[in-house]
């Protein structure tokens, strides 16, 4: 599978601060991907990047095997971002009309469809919606652009659990009758584990690590039973964390198990349950480990 997107040696500097420091990030076709990261990690400078909204200090983004440059538009992106710019006194079909023109691959039929899905109304000016309607705007351009790089930022702020749950349905069907890639960048780290397939982690400026979400869970879990028995089982192993609890032990590993391991933490009476990817974020993160 030919990659979509590709950045290498990416820095970006706002006076003293590092934003971003010598990133190498690729997205292969066809697959959707999470970014995640806390804020302030980098992942909106990233992305601006990435859309060509702002210009690195070094390195160079290449997006379907063409370098982007300050001259040249990208027509095999789109861009939704977390804050719009949009005018307030636009209707959302003018929106839509407009979004269309950017992109040749715009479907109208989806387009209209996804606004009787989401019941919002195309006479509607932008700034009679809510939060959660400006998201949904987002949403539909995002998906009707059918770009071969179609990019989210923080997609479903101001939704309801029902229309994140609506939103991922859609894109999971919609991307297996049109598959391309999509990057999903969110602070909802446990609710896009159902719709992605890899995420990269970043913080302060650097990517930390890249996984298929398949490697994942057979990779994290946690390890529960007696303090001297959980020591021993995972001795030299990448241990994230560790909390007990009078003679119980809980440990956060990341760590390949085969079926020998797995025998030998049923002989020591040990459970082993798989780990939320919030989970392992937050102890990833804090502890900032460097998984090769």
């Amino acid at each position: 599978m030919g990659e979509i997107l590709k950045c290498t040696n990416l820095e970006k500097s706002y006076g003293k601060t590092k934003a971003l420091r010598n990133i190498d990030f690729a997205l292969e076709e066809n697959t959707i991907y999470g970014l995640l990261g806390r804020n302030g990690a980098g992942k909106t400078t990233l992305l601006n990047i990435i859309s060509g909204s702002i210009f690195q200090d070094s390195g160079e983004v290449e997006i379907a095997g063409k370098k982007i440059n300050r001259t040249q538009g990208i027509e095999d992106l789109c861009y939704v971002k977390e804050k719009t710019l949009f005018f307030n006194h636009v209707k959302v079909m003018d929106l839509l009309e407009i979004a269309s023109s950017f992109h040749k691959t715009w479907d109208w039929d989806f387009a209209k469809e996804l606004l009787k899905m989401f019941e919002l109304n195309p006479e509607k000016k932008f700034r009679q919606l809510s939060r959660g309607m400006e998201s949904l705007v987002g949403i539909i351009i995002g998906l009707a652009s059918r770009a071969p790089l179609t990019i989210f930022d923080e997609p479903v702020l101001g939704l309801d659990v029902f229309m994140r749950e609506k939103f991922y349905s859609i894109i999971l069907e919609d991307y297996s009758n049109c598959p391309r890639t999509i990057l999903m960048s969110t602070h909802l780290v446990n609710e896009i584990t159902k719709v992605i397939e890899k995420f990269y982690i970043i913080d302060s400026g650097e990517i930390l690590l890249h996984e298929e979400m398949d490697d994942f869970r057979s990779k994290s879990y946690y390890v529960t039973g007696n303090k001297k028995a959980v020591e021993s089982f995972i001795e030299g192993k990448n241990v994230l964390q560790c909390e007990s609890q009078g003679n119980i032990m809980i440990a956060a590993l990341f760590d390949t198990m085969n079926d020998q391991e797995r025998l030998h933490a049923k002989r020591l009476d040990l459970s082993v349950d798989g780990m939320p990817l919030q989970k392992f974020f937050t102890y990833f993160v804090d502890g900032r480990n460097h998984i090769e």
